[in-house]
Protein backbone atom coordinates (compact mmCIF):
# COMPACT_ATOMS: atom_id res chain seq x y z
CA UNK A 1 0.00 0.00 0.00
CA UNK A 2 1.33 3.42 -0.30
CA UNK A 3 1.55 5.94 2.26
CA UNK A 4 -0.68 9.37 2.57
CA UNK A 5 0.75 12.42 0.67
CA UNK A 6 -0.31 14.13 4.22
CA UNK A 7 0.27 11.94 6.95
CA UNK A 8 3.36 10.29 5.18
CA UNK A 9 3.65 7.08 7.35
CA UNK A 10 -0.24 6.22 7.21
CA UNK A 11 -0.81 3.44 4.59
CA UNK A 12 -4.10 3.92 2.31
CA UNK A 13 -6.78 1.48 1.25
CA UNK A 14 -9.25 1.56 -1.69
CA UNK A 15 -12.29 3.47 -1.82
CA UNK A 16 -15.03 4.10 -3.97
CA UNK A 17 -15.51 7.61 -4.71
CA UNK A 18 -18.33 8.38 -7.23
CA UNK A 19 -18.07 5.00 -8.84
CA UNK A 20 -14.09 5.39 -9.19
CA UNK A 21 -11.94 3.27 -7.04
CA UNK A 22 -9.89 5.64 -5.42
CA UNK A 23 -7.22 5.71 -2.56
CA UNK A 24 -8.36 7.20 0.75
CA UNK A 25 -6.44 7.92 3.94
CA UNK A 26 -7.79 5.94 6.76
CA UNK A 27 -6.20 8.83 9.15
CA UNK A 28 -7.30 11.95 7.75
CA UNK A 29 -9.61 10.91 5.31
CA UNK A 30 -8.06 12.80 2.22
CA UNK A 31 -8.29 11.05 -1.21
CA UNK A 32 -5.75 10.27 -3.89
CA UNK A 33 -6.97 10.96 -7.73
CA UNK A 34 -4.85 9.39 -10.60
CA UNK A 35 -5.40 10.73 -13.44
CA UNK A 36 -8.85 11.43 -15.19
CA UNK A 37 -10.19 9.68 -11.73
CA UNK A 38 -11.61 13.17 -10.60
CA UNK A 39 -12.68 14.17 -13.65
CA UNK A 40 -14.51 11.01 -13.56
CA UNK A 41 -16.04 10.91 -10.35
CA UNK A 42 -17.34 14.40 -10.60
CA UNK A 43 -19.13 13.83 -13.96
CA UNK A 44 -21.00 11.46 -12.20
CA UNK A 45 -21.79 13.33 -9.19
CA UNK A 46 -24.85 15.44 -8.71
CA UNK A 47 -23.58 18.78 -9.76
CA UNK A 48 -25.42 19.58 -13.15
CA UNK A 49 -22.41 18.65 -15.26
CA UNK A 50 -21.91 15.27 -16.92
CA UNK A 51 -18.99 16.08 -19.05
CA UNK A 52 -15.84 17.55 -16.48
CA UNK A 53 -12.87 18.38 -16.99
CA UNK A 54 -11.12 19.83 -14.04
CA UNK A 55 -8.22 18.81 -14.19
CA UNK A 56 -6.80 20.59 -17.15
CA UNK A 57 -8.09 23.64 -16.32
CA UNK A 58 -7.47 24.65 -12.86
CA UNK A 59 -6.93 28.13 -11.39
CA UNK A 60 -3.74 29.93 -10.39
CA UNK A 61 -1.04 28.44 -9.61
CA UNK A 62 0.32 29.19 -5.48
CA UNK A 63 3.18 27.50 -5.30
CA UNK A 64 5.23 24.29 -3.91
CA UNK A 65 3.40 22.45 -1.71
CA UNK A 66 4.90 20.41 1.42
CA UNK A 67 3.23 16.99 0.20
CA UNK A 68 5.22 14.38 -1.85
CA UNK A 69 3.42 12.47 -4.43
CA UNK A 70 3.21 8.93 -3.21
CA UNK A 71 3.44 7.51 -6.89
CA UNK A 72 6.61 9.41 -7.88
CA UNK A 73 7.91 10.16 -4.63
CA UNK A 74 8.85 13.89 -6.25
CA UNK A 75 6.79 17.45 -4.49
CA UNK A 76 3.62 18.78 -5.35
CA UNK A 77 2.09 22.28 -6.59
CA UNK A 78 -0.42 23.85 -4.99
CA UNK A 79 -3.43 25.19 -7.41
CA UNK A 80 -6.73 27.18 -6.70
CA UNK A 81 -9.25 24.36 -7.97
CA UNK A 82 -10.79 27.49 -10.78
CA UNK A 83 -10.60 31.12 -10.88
CA UNK A 84 -12.88 32.47 -8.42
CA UNK A 85 -13.76 29.64 -6.15
CA UNK A 86 -10.18 29.43 -4.21
CA UNK A 87 -10.05 26.05 -2.39
CA UNK A 88 -6.75 25.14 -2.78
CA UNK A 89 -5.61 21.46 -3.64
CA UNK A 90 -2.71 19.50 -4.87
CA UNK A 91 -1.37 17.99 -7.77
CA UNK A 92 1.52 15.97 -9.26
CA UNK A 93 3.24 17.53 -12.29
CA UNK A 94 4.62 14.24 -13.48
CA UNK A 95 1.82 12.29 -13.01
CA UNK A 96 -0.96 14.73 -12.94
CA UNK A 97 -2.30 13.16 -9.53
CA UNK A 98 -4.80 15.09 -7.73
CA UNK A 99 -4.78 15.08 -3.47
CA UNK A 100 -7.79 16.23 -1.78
CA UNK A 101 -8.05 17.05 2.04
CA UNK A 102 -11.39 15.90 3.45
CA UNK A 103 -12.71 18.70 3.91
CA UNK A 104 -12.27 20.10 0.38
CA UNK A 105 -14.21 16.92 -1.06
CA UNK A 106 -18.21 18.18 -1.14
CA UNK A 107 -16.42 21.92 -2.38
CA UNK A 108 -15.07 20.09 -5.41
CA UNK A 109 -17.59 17.74 -6.11
CA UNK A 110 -20.27 21.03 -6.17
CA UNK A 111 -17.52 22.95 -8.13
CA UNK A 112 -18.89 22.35 -11.68
CA UNK A 113 -22.20 23.90 -10.33
CA UNK A 114 -19.90 26.94 -8.54
CA UNK A 115 -18.59 26.94 -12.17
CA UNK A 116 -22.14 27.78 -13.57
CA UNK A 117 -22.94 30.04 -11.07
CA UNK A 118 -20.27 32.48 -10.71
CA UNK A 119 -21.34 33.04 -14.54
CA UNK A 120 -24.80 34.71 -13.13
CA UNK A 121 -23.27 35.79 -9.55
CA UNK A 122 -20.41 37.75 -11.65
CA UNK A 123 -22.43 39.57 -14.20
CA UNK A 124 -21.80 43.06 -14.18
CA UNK A 125 -23.76 46.50 -13.64
CA UNK A 126 -25.00 47.22 -16.98
CA UNK A 127 -26.53 50.47 -19.13
CA UNK A 128 -30.38 48.77 -18.03
CA UNK A 129 -29.87 48.16 -14.73
CA UNK A 130 -28.31 51.59 -14.18
CA UNK A 131 -31.82 53.02 -15.80
CA UNK A 132 -33.62 51.23 -13.45
CA UNK A 133 -31.90 52.20 -10.31
CA UNK A 134 -32.18 55.77 -11.10
CA UNK A 135 -35.50 55.63 -12.37
CA UNK A 136 -37.38 53.65 -9.54
CA UNK A 137 -34.44 54.13 -6.73
CA UNK A 138 -34.94 50.55 -6.14
CA UNK A 139 -31.88 47.72 -6.24
CA UNK A 140 -31.06 44.99 -8.52
CA UNK A 141 -30.69 41.58 -7.31
CA UNK A 142 -27.94 39.41 -9.11
CA UNK A 143 -28.52 35.83 -7.05
CA UNK A 144 -29.15 32.02 -8.97
CA UNK A 145 -32.72 31.29 -11.06
CA UNK A 146 -34.97 29.22 -8.26
CA UNK A 147 -35.79 25.46 -8.50
CA UNK A 148 -39.08 25.94 -7.86
CA UNK A 149 -41.60 28.15 -8.45
CA UNK A 150 -42.52 30.82 -5.66
CA UNK A 151 -46.31 30.24 -5.51
CA UNK A 152 -46.39 31.55 -1.67
CA UNK A 153 -44.40 34.82 -2.91
CA UNK A 154 -46.39 35.40 -5.95
CA UNK A 155 -49.35 34.62 -3.98
CA UNK A 156 -48.69 37.68 -1.45
CA UNK A 157 -48.01 39.83 -3.87
CA UNK A 158 -51.74 39.43 -5.31
CA UNK A 159 -53.42 39.56 -2.31
CA UNK A 160 -51.51 42.80 -0.96
CA UNK A 161 -52.52 44.05 -4.12
CA UNK A 162 -55.65 43.39 -3.99
CA UNK A 163 -56.08 44.18 -0.49
CA UNK A 164 -54.90 47.75 -1.56
CA UNK A 165 -56.54 48.44 -4.59
CA UNK A 166 -59.95 47.15 -2.65
CA UNK A 167 -59.98 50.24 -0.14
CA UNK A 168 -58.28 52.62 -2.29
CA UNK A 169 -60.64 52.74 -5.09
CA UNK A 170 -63.81 52.34 -3.02
CA UNK A 171 -64.51 48.65 -2.83
CA UNK A 172 -64.17 49.00 0.94
CA UNK A 173 -64.06 52.23 2.55
CA UNK A 174 -61.18 53.33 3.59
CA UNK A 175 -62.32 54.73 7.00
CA UNK A 176 -63.79 51.22 7.59
CA UNK A 177 -60.44 49.40 6.82
CA UNK A 178 -57.96 51.60 9.08
CA UNK A 179 -60.26 51.14 11.61
CA UNK A 180 -60.75 47.30 11.87
CA UNK A 181 -57.69 45.91 10.45
CA UNK A 182 -55.13 48.54 11.08
CA UNK A 183 -52.99 47.83 14.30
CA UNK A 184 -53.38 50.66 16.67
CA UNK A 185 -51.21 49.93 19.70
CA UNK A 186 -53.13 51.58 22.11
CA UNK A 187 -56.06 49.19 21.59
CA UNK A 188 -54.01 46.02 20.92
CA UNK A 189 -51.88 46.56 24.06
CA UNK A 190 -55.78 46.22 25.96
CA UNK A 191 -56.02 43.11 24.64
CA UNK A 192 -58.78 44.71 21.47
CA UNK A 193 -58.68 44.03 18.02
CA UNK A 194 -56.35 41.40 18.27
CA UNK A 195 -56.58 40.05 14.99
CA UNK A 196 -54.76 43.21 13.63
CA UNK A 197 -51.91 41.82 14.54
CA UNK A 198 -52.11 40.11 11.35
CA UNK A 199 -54.38 41.68 9.23
CA UNK A 200 -51.91 44.91 9.31
CA UNK A 201 -49.31 42.91 7.07
CA UNK A 202 -51.85 43.02 4.22
CA UNK A 203 -52.39 47.06 4.47
CA UNK A 204 -50.70 49.79 2.57
CA UNK A 205 -50.75 53.84 3.46
CA UNK A 206 -49.84 54.60 -0.36
CA UNK A 207 -48.76 53.70 -3.57
CA UNK A 208 -44.62 53.85 -3.10
CA UNK A 209 -45.41 52.16 -0.20
CA UNK A 210 -46.93 49.41 -1.33
CA UNK A 211 -44.86 48.77 -4.37
CA UNK A 212 -41.25 49.25 -2.15
CA UNK A 213 -42.40 46.43 -0.04
CA UNK A 214 -43.58 43.98 -3.06
CA UNK A 215 -40.85 44.87 -5.03
CA UNK A 216 -38.11 43.63 -1.74
CA UNK A 217 -40.28 40.55 -1.40
CA UNK A 218 -40.44 39.69 -4.66
CA UNK A 219 -36.70 39.71 -5.22
CA UNK A 220 -35.55 37.75 -2.32
CA UNK A 221 -39.05 35.45 -1.21
CA UNK A 222 -38.04 33.68 -4.14
CA UNK A 223 -34.70 32.21 -2.74
CA UNK A 224 -36.03 32.26 0.62
CA UNK A 225 -39.09 29.95 -0.60
CA UNK A 226 -36.88 27.71 -2.40
CA UNK A 227 -34.98 26.72 0.47
CA UNK A 228 -37.73 27.04 3.10
CA UNK A 229 -40.48 25.47 0.99
CA UNK A 230 -43.89 27.07 0.72
CA UNK A 231 -45.28 26.68 4.33
CA UNK A 232 -42.41 27.32 6.54
CA UNK A 233 -41.77 29.98 4.29
CA UNK A 234 -45.30 31.67 5.04
CA UNK A 235 -44.64 30.72 8.39
CA UNK A 236 -41.77 32.45 9.12
CA UNK A 237 -42.77 35.66 7.01
CA UNK A 238 -45.55 35.86 9.61
CA UNK A 239 -43.44 35.29 12.69
CA UNK A 240 -41.13 37.88 11.61
CA UNK A 241 -44.87 40.40 11.57
CA UNK A 242 -45.69 39.22 14.49
CA UNK A 243 -42.36 40.60 15.98
CA UNK A 244 -42.41 43.60 14.20
CA UNK A 245 -46.00 44.48 15.32
CA UNK A 246 -44.88 43.49 19.09
CA UNK A 247 -41.54 45.89 19.10
CA UNK A 248 -43.83 48.36 17.84
CA UNK A 249 -46.41 47.90 20.14
CA UNK A 250 -43.20 47.65 23.38
CA UNK A 251 -42.01 50.92 21.57
CA UNK A 252 -45.55 52.82 21.90
CA UNK A 253 -48.15 50.91 23.75
CA UNK A 254 -50.11 54.34 23.73
CA UNK A 255 -49.75 55.07 20.46
CA UNK A 256 -53.60 55.88 18.40
CA UNK A 257 -51.62 56.25 15.44
CA UNK A 258 -52.25 53.06 12.70
CA UNK A 259 -49.60 50.74 11.52
CA UNK A 260 -49.98 49.23 8.29
CA UNK A 261 -47.61 47.22 5.67
CA UNK A 262 -45.52 44.59 5.57
CA UNK A 263 -42.03 46.21 6.24
CA UNK A 264 -41.38 44.41 9.35
CA UNK A 265 -42.31 40.82 7.82
CA UNK A 266 -40.02 42.12 5.01
CA UNK A 267 -37.49 43.12 7.27
CA UNK A 268 -37.47 39.42 9.06
CA UNK A 269 -36.79 38.02 5.51
CA UNK A 270 -33.90 40.49 5.01
CA UNK A 271 -32.58 39.23 8.65
CA UNK A 272 -32.54 35.30 6.93
CA UNK A 273 -31.63 36.21 3.38
CA UNK A 274 -28.09 37.60 4.62
CA UNK A 275 -27.19 34.84 6.68
CA UNK A 276 -27.80 32.56 3.77
CA UNK A 277 -26.85 34.39 0.91
CA UNK A 278 -23.86 35.76 1.17
CA UNK A 279 -22.90 35.13 -2.32
CA UNK A 280 -25.78 37.41 -3.84
CA UNK A 281 -25.11 40.85 -4.56
CA UNK A 282 -27.54 44.05 -4.10
CA UNK A 283 -26.71 47.34 -5.96
CA UNK A 284 -26.32 50.76 -3.99
CA UNK A 285 -26.59 53.59 -6.05
CA UNK A 286 -24.23 56.37 -4.69
CA UNK A 287 -25.18 59.42 -6.60
CA UNK A 288 -25.13 58.48 -9.97
CA UNK A 289 -22.60 55.65 -9.04
CA UNK A 290 -24.00 52.37 -9.57
CA UNK A 291 -22.46 49.48 -6.94
CA UNK A 292 -22.82 45.77 -6.45
CA UNK A 293 -22.34 44.91 -2.67
CA UNK A 294 -22.64 41.91 -0.72
CA UNK A 295 -26.42 41.53 1.39
CA UNK A 296 -24.37 42.01 4.73
CA UNK A 297 -23.39 45.47 3.41
CA UNK A 298 -26.52 46.54 1.81
CA UNK A 299 -28.98 45.92 4.53
CA UNK A 300 -26.02 47.09 7.39
CA UNK A 301 -27.01 50.54 5.49
CA UNK A 302 -30.54 49.55 5.59
CA UNK A 303 -30.32 48.92 9.37
CA UNK A 304 -28.14 52.39 9.83
CA UNK A 305 -31.05 54.41 7.75
CA UNK A 306 -33.47 52.96 10.12
CA UNK A 307 -31.69 53.53 13.12
CA UNK A 308 -31.02 57.43 11.44
CA UNK A 309 -34.76 57.11 11.23
CA UNK A 310 -35.99 56.10 14.82
CA UNK A 311 -33.29 58.53 16.03
CA UNK A 312 -34.98 61.61 13.92
CA UNK A 313 -38.67 60.25 15.08
CA UNK A 314 -37.76 60.64 18.71
CA UNK A 315 -36.94 63.92 18.05
CA UNK A 316 -39.83 65.44 16.20
CA UNK A 317 -42.03 62.66 15.59
CA UNK A 318 -42.83 60.78 12.22
CA UNK A 319 -44.97 58.43 10.40
CA UNK A 320 -42.77 55.35 9.71
CA UNK A 321 -42.69 52.63 11.88
CA UNK A 322 -38.88 51.82 12.75
CA UNK A 323 -39.07 49.89 15.72
CA UNK A 324 -40.97 47.59 13.59
CA UNK A 325 -38.61 46.72 11.00
CA UNK A 326 -35.58 46.60 13.45
CA UNK A 327 -37.91 43.70 15.54
CA UNK A 328 -38.93 42.39 12.41
CA UNK A 329 -35.21 42.23 11.17
CA UNK A 330 -33.92 41.12 14.52
CA UNK A 331 -36.44 38.23 14.36
CA UNK A 332 -35.11 37.23 11.38
CA UNK A 333 -31.59 37.31 12.11
CA UNK A 334 -32.72 34.68 14.80
CA UNK A 335 -34.79 32.42 12.75
CA UNK A 336 -31.54 32.20 10.15
CA UNK A 337 -28.73 31.27 12.80
CA UNK A 338 -31.18 28.41 14.09
CA UNK A 339 -32.16 27.37 11.18
CA UNK A 340 -28.90 28.06 8.92
CA UNK A 341 -27.16 24.54 9.64
CA UNK A 342 -30.26 22.57 8.70
CA UNK A 343 -30.89 24.40 5.71
CA UNK A 344 -27.21 23.92 4.55
CA UNK A 345 -27.60 20.46 5.14
CA UNK A 346 -30.39 19.93 2.90
CA UNK A 347 -29.24 22.01 0.11
CA UNK A 348 -24.93 21.44 -0.59
CA UNK A 349 -24.93 23.84 -3.10
CA UNK A 350 -26.14 26.65 -0.54
CA UNK A 351 -23.92 26.19 1.67
CA UNK A 352 -20.66 25.69 -0.70
CA UNK A 353 -21.73 29.08 -2.06
CA UNK A 354 -21.60 30.60 1.38
CA UNK A 355 -17.89 29.35 1.97
CA UNK A 356 -14.85 31.79 2.54
CA UNK A 357 -13.36 30.41 -0.70
CA UNK A 358 -15.94 31.66 -3.43
CA UNK A 359 -15.25 35.16 -4.70
CA UNK A 360 -17.55 37.16 -6.19
CA UNK A 361 -16.60 40.25 -8.26
CA UNK A 362 -18.44 43.06 -7.35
Amino acid sequence: MQNCPSCSSVSMSKHDFHQQEVDKCQQCHGLWFERGELNSALSVADNDDDEVDLERHLGDKLGTSERHCHVCDQGMDRYHLMAGFEVEVDTCTSCYGVWLDHEELEKVVQSPAIGQALLELDKPVRKRTWLFQILSQMPVEYNLKTKNTPWVMYGLLILNFMIFISYTVGLVGESFAYDNFALHSDEVSKGQQLWTLITHMYMHGGIMHIIGNMYFLYIIGDNLEDVLGRGKFILYYTICGLAAAAAQIIADPSSPIPMVGASGAIAGLFGMYLLWFRHASLTLMIIVYQKKVSPMIFFAVWLAFNILGLYLAQQGGGGVAYWAHIGGFIAGIIIGLSLKQKIFTANPLLAVLNSSELKIKR
